[in-house]
């Protein structure tokens, strides 16, 4: 019998071959799996945290095991080069493996109450935790909420994007071998899918990564019906070049920001403003490091830059560059999408952009760095905290008063002076205005995923 249920396709970006046919859940699929992940969210609360913990220990090392196999299958549906999603798999498991040490260690507080009273705060699970996974870093992204989640006995369904669903999917199913049935449920499917698990009337709280629109799609659905949401939505980051800093050593730094995964990372570097007095040498440096990038399949070795997830992205990077060049900006290195199979983009390199071209202020999402000269750090400062999104900012600045005056003044959620990437485990950031709500990541996830109750006792009479 040939079956009608609906299906996704999961093509390879890099040479648009099919990868696999996924189940698109649809409402019907969403309610079976909050249903399940109610039944089974009563007994996981109540089981001990130790027993949480010691259960996401075993799941971790299953992954780590099959650790090869994630990153390939993660490459292939999205196009990252294979090192670095196996740097991104490696990320994820250990997050699960962070939230099953503080799990246990996650908990209220005693109050100064009455002499004859005992009163106290406790942390309690919320109940169903629905999560979507975006598809640029997904294993990396989905460690986050399938650590926090049941290390503090929620149950937990997760819906990875439809562009690159597999990964997430088999690093779930993997994960739900070591916890009761139903405590942890992976669900495929579109866009309908997604909603009717957020409107879900079981549903207590979901966490997205992703655009803003769909970001305010979800909020907009969990405050009509006051749940709690936590959300990381886009970015448009910009790095600060100061003039008193190496041009070579500033423009390694640029392209790592602008052309890791193709610039498709959330914390991608889409603007920099450089110093009028070092802007020839690095815009040059920054040329060649991009002529340096060699495109290809990501599970070749010698690829360094993958393509972009589909033909929609890259006409979004392709309609960017068109605009700004049409309004003078220039190109000095790539501008054009690479003929063949697959969506692929040339690194892109544009110097005299403007703040008022669409390339510098929505989120492009794609291997591109705009570059604007300032004649100083203030206008520098200025023109990076103006827009609407507060993801992140990179300062690279020898100058300590300039240093601490961008950690101050910069309305980011997190500041990184001298190195685009890094930063310790432990740091939880909140995005500012259009960038989200909320912590995603870190020890605070945890109180994001649990609510706070008050106890006062004191004895009968």
């Amino acid at each position: 019998m040939i079956s009608t249920a609906p299906t996704l396709d999961v093509v390879d970006p890099a040479d648009g071959t099919l990868l696999d046919r996924v189940p698109d859940a649809g409402a019907e699929g969403a309610a079976e799996a909050v249903a399940a992940a109610r039944e089974a969210a009563r007994g996981w609360a109540r089981t001990a945290p130790a027993e949480r913990a010691a259960a996401l220990k075993r799941a971790a090392a299953a992954l780590r095991e099959r650790a090869d196999e994630l990153a390939e299958l993660q490459s292939r549906e999205n196009g990252r080069p294979l090192a670095e999603s196996r740097g991104g798999v490696a990320a994820g498991i250990g997050t699960i493996e962070e939230y099953a040490h503080l799990g246990p260690l996650h908990g209220g507080r005693t109050l100064a109450g009455a002499w004859e009273a005992a009163d106290f705060a406790l942390r309690e699970p919320r109940g169903v935790a629905v999560a979507l996974v975006p598809w640029n870093d997904p294993v990396a992204i989905v460690g986050g909420p399938v650590g926090a989640c049941l290390a503090t006995g929620n149950a937990l369904v997760v819906k990875p994007s439809e562009r690159a669903p597999l990964a997430v999917r088999l690093a779930c199913e993997i994960v739900a071998g070591h916890v009761p049935e139903g405590v942890l449920v992976a669900l495929t499917g579109g866009p309908a899918t997604g909603r009717a698990l957020v409107e879900h009337p079981e549903v207590d709280v979901v966490l997205h990564t992703g655009s803003v629109s769909t970001g305010r799609e979800v909020a907009a659905a969990c405050g009509r019906r006051l749940v709690k949401a936590v959300l990381e939505l886009g970015g448009k980051d910009p790095l600060i070049v100061d003039e008193d800093v190496d041009p070579e050593w500033a423009a390694g730094q640029a392209a790592s920001g602008a052309f890791a995964n193709c610039g498709q990372v959330c914390t991608s570097v889409e603007r920099v403003y450089v110093h009028e007095r070092v802007l020839e040498p690095f815009a040059a440096a920054l040329a060649r490091r991009a002529g340096e990038l060699v495109p290809g399949h990501p599970i070749d070795a010698r690829s360094t830059l993958g393509p972009l997830i589909d033909e929609r992205q890259r006409a979004i990077v392709e309609e960017h560059v068109r605009e700004a060049t049409a309004a003078g900006a220039e190109v000095v290195h790539g501008g054009s999408r690479i003929d063949g199979a697959g969506f692929f983009h040339e690194p892109t390199v544009l110097v005299e952009a403007r703040d008022d071209m669409r390339i510098m202020r929505e989120e492009t999402f794609g291997p591109v760095a705009a570059i604007r000269a300032v004649r100083s750090f203030d206008e520098a400062l200025a023109a990076a905290d103006a827009g609407e999104y507060g993801l992140a900012a990179t300062v690279l600045t020898r100058s300590q008063r300039n240093a601490q005056r961008a950690l101050r003044e910069l309305r980011v959620g997190t500041v990184k002076i001298n190195a685009v990437w890094g930063g310790a485990p432990g740091g939880s950031a909140e995005p500012r205005k259009s960038s989200g709500l909320g912590m995603g990541y870190g020890p605070a996830l945890l109180d994001e995923v649990t609510a706070q109750k008050v106890v006062h006792m004191v004895p009968a009479p």
